[in-house]
């Protein structure tokens, strides 16, 4: 489970689904109140997390308070191997159109992806939108086998070259077997590295349409030299480029660390180097991936920022089940559970007016459920609700279209050029 210091405790953020913690009952903001025999007090969330892990199949008892409830509850759980996942969701946004999020490339990335794929009927999906929003990379190897899955056999994905080394390239080995799909890859400026291999590719090759907003530019690779007292060097020697030779690392050399990493323009360094895609489509090179369409993430006004930064929705999901075990699944935010929220904010000392609510209602709604469904059915849960909402996941959903078009008109071009 992840947990989280607020206010001098530790409490539950979220329980993984499946994980022990999960299937033991453990709830988003239950305080950790003692771990076996030892209370918390003064003990940091480090020190707290040390005492919960433990050898697989040993008993680790819990005590938690939890509010609506004057005595703590205790919850004993039999400890377990907690995988490492990183395609975090995979599901049917509608019917016939699949979403699948990647948040980093791990050993295990490539065959979870293929797994997920195989669940739906690929041969009639109407469409497939792949987030690699927030997306910071990982290794190679999976970036390449995962990108793999969406090319034609023997295609280009990646290269690197550099000054003392020859080049390196890596081709689709397996390929996706002839199924065409729409395929959109969601990006934006948390996406590097690995997430920029794919997404580079699949847009060289015009196999799907990149949406969001510039992704961050690290395409350099590192080899570690072995140094005395157990220490290395980590040497910059390459640099990776998509397969039209488009340079994925930004230009840092002009600019400090703080831009480098926190930059507000999402504009690309070098818009004069120009390369083309299989179908002659422009693309440019040298400032990360830029997409085809460009959808920026939505700024918070000064009153969601005031609610977000004050855990209004985390806090208020937990002070709402306080008296109900669960909620149906055909729950909705009505005029009684808005009251709620009213008088809830009134308890926080926040002000608003009720113009602050009904200016934000369908986004004030649509968060009250997601915090309620993560707490009663989980984070895959609550995340398919924050979707409902997420402005560039709608926008790729109108976009399908033009990514199918795109995907049949290079696949034209290419075929009237061969022999």
């Amino acid at each position: 489970m992840q947990i989280a210091p607020r206010d001098g405790r530790t409490i539950v953020v979220a329980p993984f689904v499946g994980s022990p913690a999960y299937r033991a009952g453990l709830r988003p903001g239950d305080v950790i109140f003692q771990v076996d025999d030892t209370p918390t007090d003064g003990l940091t969330t480090g020190e707290v997390a040390d005492r919960l892990k433990g050898p697989r199949g040993t008993v680790v008892r819990i005590k938690v308070m939890r509010e609506g409830h004057d005595e703590p509850l205790e919850f004993v759980i039999t400890r377990d191997e907690i995988p490492r996942i990183s395609v975090e969701h995979a599901f049917e946004l509608r019917t016939g159109i699949a979403y699948v999020r990647i948040s980093n490339f791990n050993e295990t990335t490539q065959e979870e992806l293929a797994r997920v794929l195989g669940q739906f009927d690929l041969s009639h999906l109407k469409g497939l939108l792949l987030d690699l929003r927030g997306n910071p990379g990982g290794l190679l190897t999976q970036g390449v086998a995962a990108t793999d899955l969406f090319l034609a056999k023997n295609q280009l994905i990646v290269s690197h070259r550099g000054r003392a080394q020859r080049d390196r390239r890596y081709y689709a080995t397996q390929g996706n077997n002839g199924v065409h799909y729409p395929l959109i890859v969601l990006i934006d400026r948390g996406s590097a590295s690995a997430s920029e291999i794919v997404a580079g590719a699949i847009q060289d090759h015009d196999r799907g349409l990149i949406v969001g907003e510039t992704s961050f530019g690290k395409g350099l690779v590192q080899t570690v030299y072995p140094l005395s007292q157990d220490t290395g060097l980590a040497l910059t020697t390459a640099r990776y480029y998509t397969p039209s030779g488009r340079l994925i690392q930004r230009d840092f050399r002009s600019v400090s660390l703080y831009n480098y990493y926190y930059r507000d323009s999402q504009e690309n360094n070098n818009r004069g180097q120009t390369y083309k895609t299989d179908s002659g489509r422009i693309v440019y090179g040298g400032g990360g991936i830029a997409p085809d369409v460009v959808v920026p993430h939505p700024r918070l006004n000064r009153f969601q920022e005031l609610l977000r930064d004050r855990d209004v929705f985390f806090n208020f999901a937990k002070h709402f089940l306080a008296d109900r075990d669960s909620v149906p699944r055909d729950f909705i935010v009505d005029a009684y559970v808005l009251n709620r929220f009213r008088a809830f904010l009134d308890q926080q000392d926040l002000r608003f007016t009720e113009g602050d609510i009904q200016q934000n209602r369908d986004w004030i709604e649509r968060l009250i459920k997601k915090h309620i469904f993560t707490s009663v059915f989980g984070q895959p849960e609550g995340f398919r609700v924050e979707l409902e909402g997420d402005y560039q996941v709608q926008k790729a959903l109108e976009l399908l279209p033009q990514a199918a078009e795109l995907a049949a008109t290079s696949r034209r071009l290419v075929a009237q050029r061969q022999p």
